[in-house]
């Protein structure tokens, strides 16, 4: 099925999606957008005329996808010194055609990075981030006035949850959990001013062509932020869609799935940065398991806050793949299957009550797994979905973590 709006980037089909500990980072100044002097220019009179028309918008840092490296299926282990990188084998991913699978090999110095594969696999992180991360200040980016957020108490209120009990993780190769870091995503850093003033400029066909043509990468001039998406599956197999505000920046009034992005700020802060300190690229390589923690918890509290779930009723993200919306030049997304102990009347309450985002959309959505995997674009419904949804229909078709 094909769709001008969204292609898939990377998908874990071969192993049903991944989890936490077989997703690692590597992270870089190396993989960060490449600086041109005329384009920072443009940058800045892009984001001062915006903030002009929305003085509420926030130039928050986040991290930029560069590139990835994911294991084959018939060989899941990474064997490789510190001084020479692993092969990147692609026979598990679909790749778009604006995107190189391996664009290290067109990094600044034009050598490919040294030290890809670290001896050491990632250390289980404790959960502990989402409560940290919901402790961080949140700045709203793309609503109109700053609202008043309030506290919730949502694990206290909700006398219906319960703990969420995934099956165990069915699919394919199962056995390949205990061998450690599957995935390898390659991260530099970005900011929502940069994200405007190229993935969102109208010279991003002409930036896409310098960067092809100066670097060999039509999106090294491009800030390519990643975000975060969930297929939130319900206790009696329902699959959550919110409708967004028109107030907000991007597809207004189109169903889309929770969502966000994994927060830089939040890693160094719980790394013992203090609050409101410029992010720091080499405090979070020093723990680079932290920004892995960040991007699985990133999805769960991005869930509570959009459709007031709690976290407690909610299980282990399991990353499906990643997503490119082309309607936004390519901007990458890594989308979740996460599984809700609560029935979808229990949800749809907790969604009427309000949560700490509930401006972002105004109605919810359900819909059965049978119809779920039959979208296409054949479907009414299709049209309705915005690109970041369409990218996880597509990925969840693909996957298939919950199939028993």
């Amino acid at each position: 099925m094909m769709d001008p709006d969204v292609s898939v980037l990377l998908h874990c089909a071969d192993w049903s999606g991944l989890l936490e500990s077989q997703v690692r980072v590597e992270l870089s100044e190396r993989f960060n957008r490449r600086i041109d002097a005329a384009l920072e220019r443009h940058i800045e009179e892009v984001w001062t005329e915006r903030v002009s028309r929305e003085p509420w918008l926030f130039n928050g840092a986040k991290f930029r996808l560069h590139s990835f490296c994911l294991a084959s299926p018939q060989c899941p282990s990474f064997s490789c010194d510190s001084s020479k990188p692993p092969p990147c084998p692609n026979s598990s991913f679909v790749t778009s055609l604006d995107f190189v699978e391996d664009q290290e090999d067109k990094s600044q110095s034009g050598q490919r990075p040294q030290g890809l594969c670290d001896s050491d696999p990632l250390r289980d992180v404790t959960q502990n981030s989402l409560d940290q991360r919901s402790r961080s200040v949140n700045h709203t980016e793309n609503v109109e006035g700053v609202i008043q957020q309030t506290t919730n108490s949502l694990d206290q209120d909700c006398s219906t949850c319960r703990k969420a009990e995934l099956p165990p993780h069915a699919g394919k190769n199962t056995d390949d959990r205990d061998t450690g870091p599957l995935l390898t995503l390659r991260l530099g850093l970005t900011c929502y001013k940069d994200y405007l003033g190229t993935n969102w400029s109208c010279r991003v066909a002409e930036l896409r062509q310098r960067g092809g043509a100066e670097f060999s990468d039509p999106l090294a001039l491009l800030a390519q932020p990643l975000g975060v998406g969930a297929v939130l599956c319900t206790g009696d197999r329902q699959v959550v869609l919110i409708r967004r505000s028109q107030r907000v920046a991007e597809a207004g009034g189109l169903l889309d799935i929770p969502g966000g992005h994994p927060e830089p700020q939040v890693v160094c802060e719980r790394l013992g940065q203090t609050a409101g300190d410029v992010v720091s690229m080499a405090t979070m390589q020093q723990r680079p398991e932290a920004v892995v923690s960040e991007l699985f918890a990133s999805v769960c509290a991005e869930i509570r806050d959009e459709v007031n779930v709690p976290l407690s009723c909610l299980g282990e993200p399991v990353l499906m793949g990643v997503a490119l919306n082309h309607t936004s030049a390519g901007r990458p997304s890594a989308e979740f299957y996460v599984r809700c102990s609560l029935t979808s009347d229990e949800v749809r309450k907790l969604y009427w009550k309000g949560g700490a985002e509930a401006h972002e959309s105004t109605d919810i959505v359900f819909l059965s797994r049978t119809e779920v995997l039959q979208l296409d674009r054949s479907s009414p419904l299709w049209s309705e979905l915005c690109p970041s949804a369409k990218g996880a229909v597509l990925l969840y078709q693909t996957v298939e973590p919950d199939r028993e």
